[in-house]
């Protein structure tokens, strides 16, 4: 019998990537710039805003995250063309952000509210600028794609029991069948891997690549540890709890289980972008937004997102599939998750079977279908930091 193909229509990109979605993006440089920004988004509907709190009084270590975040988020296969606005003595340099973002071949606009006047100027000239480039992103067409053109991110979030039992196991099927099929997937929250480094560094392609993410996890543990919360044999987060997880061990050995079971080819930093093909970890923190966020910048087009309590959580950038292993959260929240895993533990369906459907539903969602995240116009955006500013 020959194999199935499983195929997506998305739009071919300059640099060879392919997006599931066309979108005209605009970008602040600096957090001072971010209500004209977000005014010129508003008035073009194919347009998103993407938040930035940041871009100035940051040291080192911190705005080269928030350049790499941007610039990531700028290449991002889902994005057609990007609009800059900057204030004009910020200490992030637009100039050299617009011109990363363009080495992916897309249309780059950068204007600057010091130099054109103002920022009812800008708002001006912003939109006329955008309105230019959500109209030339129209003109692209869907082209149908194999499954090896796929960036799959997956995530989890307020876990419970079931979690780990259907929701992880169903998205796991659904990233090994990405990952044999020549495509990438993407597993971040890395202090969710705490207490699962032993299973996590067999599947490691090499020593080298086993150690990086050993020191990755070992990371989170001793900056909790520097302010007095030890994360070891503890559950530090209160939506786990009441979803009956005692331990991060607990909610570590279910989570990682969403990742698939491939070997790891590589340990990415935050917002690093995504080179080859198959499962690679991501350090992120384990807070959804912040790591949704770090992926988009990494190249992800579309995420699974497994959770037992439930939430509303979107990205501007690229959509989020919510699945549940709790037939209750999926009556209770139905307007919110997107598929319902929990027939693995209620009817007995097998992993596989459930996760085709789900694989699936990825493919529709990657073809144009929305999101109840997307129809809540659900895009937080949080970008990581991890010093004070100055």
């Amino acid at each position: 019998m020959a194999e199935r193909r499983y195929e997506f229509k998305g739009f071919p990109r300059p640099d060879g990537r392919v997006g599931v979605r066309n979108l005209v993006a605009v970008i602040p440089s600096v957090v001072c710039a971010s209500h004209v920004a977000r005014r010129i988004a508003d008035s073009v509907r194919e347009a998103v805003y993407i938040d930035n709190q940041f871009g100035c009084s940051q040291l080192k270590p911190d705005l080269k995250i928030t350049f790499r975040t941007l610039a990531g988020v700028g290449r991002n296969p889902n994005i057609a063309s990007v609009l800059i606005v900057s204030l004009g003595c910020e200490e992030l340099p637009a100039e050299k952000l617009a011109d990363e973002i363009a080495r992916s071949g897309k249309s780059v606009e950068l204007i600057v509210i010091q130099e054109v006047g103002g920022s009812l100027h800008a708002l001006e000239k912003g939109v006329r600028i955008l309105r230019r480039l959500a109209e030339e992103a129209s003109r692209v067409r869907r082209e149908s794609f194999d499954l090896s053109a796929m960036v799959l991110g997956v995530e989890c979030g307020g876990s419970d029991a079931t979690s780990g039992i259907a929701a992880n196991p169903v998205t796991g099927y659904v990233a090994d069948k990405v990952v044999d099929m020549g495509g990438a997937v993407i597993l971040s929250e890395t202090p969710e891997m705490i207490g699962a480094e032993e299973l996590l560094i067999k599947r490691a392609r090499s020593p080298e690549v086993a150690e990086k993410l050993v020191r990755a996890i070992r990371k989170w543990i001793e900056l909790a540890h520097s302010v007095g919360v030890d994360l070891l044999g503890t559950q530090p987060t209160r939506g786990n709890i009441e979803g009956g997880i005692t331990t991060i061990e607990e909610k570590s050995l279910g989570a990682i289980i969403k990742g698939g079971s491939r070997t790891i080819q590589d340990v990415l930093e935050y917002a690093e972008e995504v080179q080859g093909r198959g499962l690679f970890v991501m350090d992120t923190p384990g807070n959804d937004v912040i790591s949704l966020a770090g992926m988009a910048a990494g190249g992800v087009q579309l995420t699974i997102f497994t959770t037992g309590r439930g939430t509303p959580v979107g990205n501007p950038v690229m959509p989020v599939i919510k699945v549940t292993g709790n037939p209750y959260t999926y009556e209770k929240m139905s307007d919110d998750i997107d598929f319902d895993a929990s027939s693995v533990i209620t009817n007995g369906r097998s992993v596989e079977e459930v996760g085709e459907e789900l694989l699936q539903l990825v493919l529709e969602v990657a073809s144009g279908k929305p999101t109840r995240a997307e129809l809540g116009d659900y895009t937080e955006f949080v970008i990581h930091k991890i010093l004070p500013s100055l």
